[in-house]
C-alpha cells in the first residue's frame, strides 16, 4: 500500500483535474446567451400555500378567538348551527357580530406543501421500490429457470430474456400500458411499474445465472453427499454465496432502474423527469431545472451505491 507521501502528488493531480473540469464548465456557460434564475427553483420543492376558507352557511361570527399567528371562529347558523373555523390572523377579513351569506371568506390559512420536484421524486421512489423487488423476485426465479435441466422450461427462460433485453423499454412501457393496460384494465402506474419490473427482471436473471454458475461443482456434490435435496442445497449452500458474488451487478442493474424508470413519464406518470418538465413550461430555467433533477437522480444512485458498498463489507466480515 502507498504511503502517504507517496499519494500526496496523485492527489494534487486529481485536484487540478477537478478544477479544470469545474473552469471549463464555467467558461461554457459563459459562451452562452443564458440569464441563469437558480432563485426559481426552492419553491417547487416546498412551498407555503395560502387556502381561503369560506363560511358554509348563512349565519353570522358569533365569536373570536385570537392567538399568536391564529384566529378561531366561531359561526353561528340562521338554524343555530355552530361551526369552528381556524385561519390565520392576518388574513382575518371578518369581527364578531357581521352577518354573512354561504360562501364569503372569512380569511385564508397558510400550509407548507411539497412542490412538483419532491412530489415526482416521491414518485420515482416508489416505483423504482417496488419495480425493483418484483423484477428482483422474477429474475430469481427466471435465473433458476436458466440452469434448469427441463428442456421446456429452460428455453421458455431463454426466449424470455432475449425477447427482453432484444427489445427497447421504451417500447415495451408503450405495449404494456396500451396493449395489456387496455386488455386486463390496468392503470399507469401499475403498467409503469410491470413494465420496468419485467425489463429488469431479465437482466436480473442473467446476473443470477451466471452468479450461480461461478459457484464451484463441488459445494453442489458436496450438499448432495450430506443428503440435501437439489433445492435445499440451492437455498443454503448455492444461492447465498451466489447473491454475494452478484452484488456489484445487481447495485448497477438497480441503479439503472431508478434512471430508466424516468421512461414512465411517457404515459402521463408525474415522476422527477415529468415534474421538471411542468417546473420548465412555468418558469423557463430550463438548464437550472435539468441541472437539479439530474443532481436529484444522482443523489438517489449515490445513496443505493452506499448501500450496495455497506452489503458487501458486511458479508465480507461473515466470510
Amino acid at each position: 500500500m502507498q504511503s502517504q507521501k507517496a499519494l500526496w502528488p496523485w492527489k494534487l493531480l486529481l485536484a487540478a483535474i477537478i478544477l479544470m473540469m469545474a473552469a471549463g464548465i464555467w467558461g461554457a456557460t459563459k459562451q452562452i446567451d443564458y440569464t441563469w434564475r437558480w432563485q426559481r427553483v426552492p419553491q417547487y420543492f416546498i412551498y407555503q400555500s395560502e387556502t381561503l376558507q369560506p363560511i358554509p352557511f348563512d349565519g353570522r361570527v358569533h365569536k373570536i378567538v385570537e392567538a399568536d399567528k391564529s384566529a378561531l371562529l366561531t359561526l353561528e347558523s340562521d338554524t343555530g348551527e355552530t361551526l369552528e373555523i381556524s385561519v390565520d390572523t392576518k388574513t382575518l377579513e371578518v369581527s364578531e357580530g357581521d352577518e354573512l351569506f354561504e360562501g364569503d371568506y372569512l380569511g385564508s390559512i397558510s400550509e407548507w406543501r411539497f412542490g412538483p420536484l419532491l412530489q415526482g421524486l416521491g414518485v420515482t421512489l416508489w416505483i423504482s421500490f417496488f419495480s425493483g423487488i418484483i423484477g428482483m423476485a422474477l429474475g430469481l426465479v427466471i435465473g433458476l429457470c436458466r440452469i434448469s435441466s427441463n428442456y421446456c422450461v429452460r428455453h421458455l427462460a431463454i426466449l424470455y430474456v432475449e425477447l427482453i433485453r432484444g427489445t427497447p423499454l421504451l417500447v415495451q412501457i408503450f405495449i404494456f400500458y396500451f396493449f395489456l393496460g387496455t386488455v386486463f384494465d390496468l392503470n399507469r402506474h401499475v403498467a409503469g411499474i410491470g413494465a420496468l419490473a419485467i425489463f429488469s427482471g431479465a437482466y436480473v436473471a442473467e446476473i443470477i445465472r451466471a452468479g450461480i454458475q461461478s459457484v464451484p461443482r463441488g459445494q453442489m456434490e458436496a450438499a448432495r453427499s450430506l443428503g440435501m435435496t437439489v433445492p435445499q442445497a440451492m437455498k443454503n449452500i448455492i444461492l447465498p454465496q451466489a447473491i454475494k458474488r452478484t452484488l456489484p451487478p445487481l447495485a448497477g442493474q438497480f441503479i439503472s432502474l431508478i434512471k430508466d424508470s424516468s421512461l414512465v413519464s411517457v404515459i402521463a406518470i408525474t415522476d422527477l423527469t415529468k415534474g421538471g418538465r411542468e417546473v420548465i413550461t412555468s418558469t423557463f430555467a430550463t438548464f437550472e431545472v435539468w441541472f437539479t433533477v439530474a443532481a436529484m437522480y444522482l443523489i438517489l444512485t449515490s445513496l443505493l451505491s452506499q448501500i450496495i458498498f455497506w452489503m458487501e463489507r458486511r458479508f465480507a466480515v461473515s466470510d
